[in-house]
């Protein structure tokens, strides 16, 4: 059944129309009334925040200090924690226990064998799970080995095994913490929001500055950008504890520490395993932007390879980040699982409980020793690997060669009749009625409360002399998710409707997923060049699955007693989707929509590397030049961009739930 809008509805559609109508034509309004102050922030007005943070980091860096201890000597102690058992499992995995430096150096025990690794994580997969899970994870390092990617890939995992140790326990204490004290809670759900907003670029910026260049660095902000999910893991994990086993632990007389380790931490030990499994998969999605600051190993393969738009190599590195993912991801869950599971009664000797721990380390020992007599053990030996890298190459090169007309069209198609007009829009409207805009429907869709954020954080865009790189970050971010969610939401209502074309859909969706952020520029960039229309083709790649995922499951979460009622109303397939599914997956897909939002804000700074002309370029910039100032003022507005979007979207997606009456 058509619902009719209501007089609010209608007055909010009428402004936006009339916002659209004042941006396409406003530059040429805005120069005949000689105001061009109106589409352009003056500059006279502009608040030097980039000056003050740098300062402010100056001053830090130099002069902060707490009696003897200077903030210098504190990072340095930071750095040297990090680094030696990072140095330790570096040395163990991939260079080998050195002594002495430069022409003098001497080997005292080579790296591990790639056959050692690769059999201990067979027997971990076997301990995990099963000999399917030891059969799929021994083929994911096999693989590494043999298309020549196991030496960047152990570097690689050195830095996943020392960073989410850190990143997980650290959430845990986190989370902890905010769990006991309320207060605290309240204070640090903010700095997450803000935390998982800010793009990383932004967070490399003064890391860069703090640290240095080098592995360290990359392992701090590795550390940083992975950890809030597991602080609010931990948080929704402890809550969700049982009260019972509450109760029971307070009259066995537990005192407050042990009721949390002894009993909550337990209790709640399989969903904290989630958190670390989200830790984990944050972590491998870092290693490309960590290797701007150093960090080497596949990373830095797929960088280097974009730089030099060597295709092959980029997606053989890239699809070997992959497989480590799938691996490792795989392990986690799997151990998560057997941490739910009682265990059996162990036999009495070390031996015999770690049957498997000693194999490995005997066969460790053993290709240590005979390594110096066949290299076979230690190295998988490279005239035996297999490379995919011309085949990508030539693909490409082919499809340039025989298609460029074609995909010539196409961009000048979509560049002329949707971005170019959009663009116009946003750069056309007036900063101060975009600012009311913004605070109006902030008061219209959450009250005051909504207004007030979405008109402060517009203004401080605005204030900090970023207004006109902010639209245009709009436009590529709003573009991109415009086209997103009319493709995204069309396949996740086949993929709800249609098994067979679900699995297939689901099969595209996991593999854009798994795919490193970078590697999707590699393949557009030599079929489109450099420019708006490549990072839009990025980016939609990237941010594709939310809006596929939450439309299909909105799809199916419809209730049956709707859609028997649709049937004997008489309502055809095409009434049904219309009137029923589609209004009630509503609240669904603008989730959805919200989490497209996000993953397109995070991709744009990739997308500098592209050329595009946005805040994203402004960090990357600041990146290159350590201009910390610049880099954390134009990141700071990319997140105030992501929280209005987020606090906006949901809460249309809370009136709809409304609507509908679907809010518990």
């Amino acid at each position: 059944m058509t619902r009719s809008l209501s007089s609010r509805q209608l007055t909010v559609l009428a402004l936006v129309l009339l916002t659209i109508a004042l941006g396409y034509f406003g530059r040429d309004l805005a120069k005949a009334m000689d105001a061009r102050w109106l589409v352009k922030f003056p500059s006279a007005w502009v608040i030097p925040f980039k000056t003050w943070i740098s300062a402010a980091m100056g001053w830090l860096i130099e002069d902060a200090a707490i009696g003897a201890v200077s903030f210098t000597g504190v990072t340095r102690a930071v750095a040297w924690l990090i680094e030696q058992p990072y140095d330790l499992m570096l040395a163990l995995l991939a260079t080998g226990f050195v002594s002495g430096q430069g022409s003098a150096a001497q080997v005292l025990l080579p790296a591990a064998s790639w056959i050692a690794v690769t059999a201990a994580v067979i027997a971990l997969g076997h301990y995990c799970r099963d000999w399917g899970l030891a059969a799929l994870v021994g083929a994911c390092f096999a693989y590494l080995a043999v298309f020549g990617q196991w030496d960047s890939a152990m570097v690689t995992l050195a830095s996943v095994l020392i960073a989410v140790p850190i990143g997980a326990g650290g959430g845990l204490l986190l989370g902890v913490l905010a769990y006991r004290h309320p207060l605290f809670e309240r204070l640090v759900s903010p700095i997450l929001d803000l935390m998982q907003t800010i793009p990383i670029f932004a967070y490399l910026v003064p890391i860069l500055f703090m640290f240095g260049f080098g592995p360290v660095s990359a392992l701090v902000a590795t550390i940083i950008y992975a950890t809030p999910p597991m602080v609010r893991i931990t948080i929704m994990a402890l809550k969700a504890v049982d009260p019972e086993i509450l109760d029971f632990g307070r009259m066995a007389g537990t005192t407050r520490r042990q009721l949390m380790w002894r009993v909550l931490v337990p209790s709640a030990s399989h969903s904290l395993m989630v958190g670390v499994n989200q830790v984990i998969m944050l972590t491998l999605n870092m290693v490309i932007i960590a290797s701007m600051i150093g960090a080497g190993g596949l990373g830095f393969d797929v960088l280097a390879a974009l730089r030099r738009l060597d295709i092959g190599a980029g997606f053989e590195a890239g699809i070997a980040i992959v497989v480590l993912a799938i691996a490792v991801d795989r392990l986690s869950q799997a151990f998560a699982e057997r941490m739910g599971q009682v265990r059996r009664q162990a036999p009495r000797s070390w031996a015999a409980r770690h049957k498997r721990t000693v194999l490995i380390a005997a066969l460790l020992a053993v290709t240590w020793l005979l390594g110096r007599f066949s290299p076979l053990l230690l190295d998988y030996p490279e005239s035996q690997t297999i490379t995919t890298g011309a085949f990508w190459s030539d693909t490409v090169q082919y499809l340039n060669v025989n298609y460029f007309d074609y995909f010539e069209a196409v961009k000048v198609f979509f560049l002329s009749w949707f971005m170019l007009p959009i663009k116009k829009v946003l750069l056309g409207i007036p900063w101060p009625w975009a600012i009311a805009m913004l605070t109006l429907l902030g008061w219209h869709a959450g009250g005051w409360r909504l207004a007030l954020l979405c008109g402060v954080m517009s203004a401080l865009i605005a204030v900090s002399g970023l207004w006109a790189k902010a639209m245009v970050t709009v436009y590529l971010c709003g573009a991109s998710v415009i086209l997103a969610t009319l493709i995204g939401v069309p396949l996740g209502v086949l993929a709800a409707l249609n098994s067979r074309a679900g699995a297939a859909i689901n099969l595209l969706i996991d593999t854009l997923q798994t795919l490193p952020s970078f590697v999707y520029l590699i393949p557009v960039v030599m079929l489109f060049r450099v420019g708006d229309f490549t990072a839009l083709i990025a980016i939609v790649l990237y941010a594709l699955a939310p809006a596929v995922r939450y439309a299909a499951h909105g799809v199916r979460s419809v209730s049956n007693e709707l859609i028997e009622a649709g049937l004997v109303s008489g309502c055809t397939r095409t009434q049904l989707l219309r009137h029923i599914r589609l209004p009630m997956a509503l609240p669904e897909i603008l989730l959805g929509i919200n989490q497209t939002i996000m993953l397109a804000l995070s991709m744009l700074v990739i997308t500098a590397l592209v050329g595009t002309r946005d805040l994203g370029q402004e960090v990357y910039i600041a990146l290159t030049k350590a201009d910390t100032g610049r880099g954390l003022a134009a990141g700071l507005a990319i997140a105030f961009i992501a929280i209005i979007a987020d606090r906006l979207v949901n809460a249309g997606a809370r009136g709809a739930r409304a609507r509908f009456g679907l809010e518990s």
